[in-house]
């Protein structure tokens, strides 16, 4: 059974169900005023279609979480319009489309073990880990000496996704990236 939250103690990725859709929170405030009640500001994310909502609580008004099923699975491969996941455990495949995967997308390769996210069956999103090592296929060539971390270029990653890194970075070189910002973190 999932815990039952009070408004006033969510946090940034908390899931809650709330008339019959799951929301995740994305932004929260505790607003005291001058005069009146204090109560919490949020910003959610429905995590089946997206849609981003406003709401304020109570403090004290009761949110019932929601069980949402992590699996470990690993990313196979896709063969254009559905990517291609397995179970670590059963081996059973599992078929997505892109829709279902949003962003994580342009942090995964082949062969890469991802937690796939479902409420009641439907999945909604993967979660890649949260420093993954890519490829540079592609940057404007360095200069030697410029080790300067201020200045970027965009560089393109083994998976074909965009990325700013540092001056210093060459085709070839291996980085590794933080997936929650989608920044560049070291050179390996």
């Amino acid at each position: 059974m999932a815990e039952v939250y009070m408004a006033g103690d969510i946090r940034n990725g908390t899931t809650f169900e709330m008339d019959g859709s799951v929301y995740k929170v994305v932004e929260f405030q505790h607003v005291k005023p001058g005069k009146g009640a204090a109560f919490v500001r949020t910003k959610l994310k429905n995590v089946i279609n997206g849609s981003v909502l406003e709401k304020t609580f109570n403090p004290s008004e009761k949110l019932q979480g929601a069980e949402i099923e992590k699996r470990d699975m690993q990313y196979l491969y896709n063969d254009g319009e559905l990517y291609y996941f397995m179970d670590n455990n059963t081996y059973e495949q599992l078929p997505l489309n892109k829709e279902e995967l949003g962003d994580a997308l342009k942090f995964i390769k082949e062969n890469m073990s991802c937690k796939v996210l479902s409420f009641k069956g439907k999945v909604f999103a993967i979660e890649p880990p949260i420093f993954v090592e890519l490829e540079v296929t592609y940057t404007e060539p360095g200069f030697s000496g410029n080790t300067s971390t201020s200045a970027n270029k965009p560089a393109t990653l083994e998976n074909g996704t965009v990325i700013n890194v540092p001056l210093f970075v060459n085709i070839g070189d291996t980085i590794r990236i933080d997936t929650r910002t989608g920044e560049y973190m070291e050179r390996i």
